[in-house]
């Protein structure tokens, strides 16, 4: 069943997941959709020293929204934040140091900003092997109006495995891991989106992109791909246009997108899809441990 997953998944991938994938898909975008003023509007945005949290960030402070951004290196934050000021004209752009893989620190932030900060928006782009955990975290603490996180298909391979969330049986495969980490993101947004109806939750896959994190992570796939991958900004697209986007609000809550459209959580016949116990099981663990790093 992996290898059918795979190898539909990388056709998949190859079709629309690509430069020439998205730019297929924008024909069909109403540009209107963008045209927002974000005056006044707050957004939280992890991971935005560098590729889509960078972007994202970029694309919410031209349009005037109060920026934060929660990095773990000073520097580069600082970095990204100068950049970003300059080139919106936006003054309005702030940094957290937070170390997004330590539980702890994302309980601390979460608690101190959530006492002096009113959040519209949080986007939450996780790369780290505890990404469903300080979801979890953030999520538990702080309450926006709007949460998206930013997934992946890789996912699509991948089926909960809810007895070894932390990929500690067998080879590790770091990749499968991301996958499997990701997997686990969606199936959140969903519950959350259950359970939280006061906040809009959505889930999206931005495409293979050009990023610095691919580049680092999975070095053979860029040197093959370099040619065929998206910009950085047109990973981030579908994740501004489902923070402003009008349109985009009146989307169910729980859904996950590509290019500015909900999209299947499951390829066919791939028997990827979880138990509700399963699901149930899953945010219970996160509960249980999120409680275990609170300061």
């Amino acid at each position: 069943m992996s290898f059918y997953r795979n190898a539909v998944w990388f056709v998949k991938g190859l079709q629309e997941y690509t430069k020439s994938g998205y730019e297929a898909a924008a024909k069909q975008f109403n540009t209107g959709d963008l045209d927002v003023n974000l005056g006044g509007r707050s957004f939280v945005i992890t991971g935005a020293n560098s590729g889509i949290g960078k972007a994202t960030a970029h694309e919410i402070a031209k349009r005037g929204g109060i920026v934060h951004l929660v990095c773990r290196n000073k520097e580069r934050a600082d970095e990204a934040k100068e950049e970003i000021v300059e080139h919106s004209k936006n003054q309005n752009v702030h940094v957290h140091i937070v170390d997004m893989s330590s539980a702890r620190q994302v309980w601390e932030f979460a608690e101190s900003f959530s006492k002096s900060n009113s959040i519209h928006f949080c986007v939450c782009v996780y790369v780290l092997v505890l990404i469903s955990l300080t979801a979890h975290i953030v999520m538990m603490i702080i309450t926006p109006l709007l949460q998206i996180t930013v997934s992946s298909g890789g996912m699509l391979v991948q089926k909960m495995k809810v007895d070894d969330l932390q990929s500690e049986k067998g080879t590790f495969d770091g990749t499968m891991a991301y996958a499997q980490n990701k997997r686990q993101q969606v199936i959140l947004t969903e519950r959350w989106a259950s359970q939280h109806k006061e906040i809009h939750f959505s889930s999206m896959h931005p495409g293979w992109a050009d990023t610095p994190a691919v580049q680092l992570s999975m070095p053979d796939f860029h040197a093959k791909m370099k040619n065929k991958l998206r910009t950085e900004a047109m990973g981030a697209d579908t994740v501004v246009w489902l923070a402003v986007s009008a349109v985009a609000s009146k989307q169910p809550s729980g859904l996950f997108f590509q290019d500015r459209m909900a999209v299947p959580t499951h390829l066919p016949l791939a028997s990827s899809r979880s138990s509700s116990a399963d699901e149930e099981k899953l945010q219970a663990i996160l509960e249980q441990l999120a409680h275990k790093f609170k300061p």
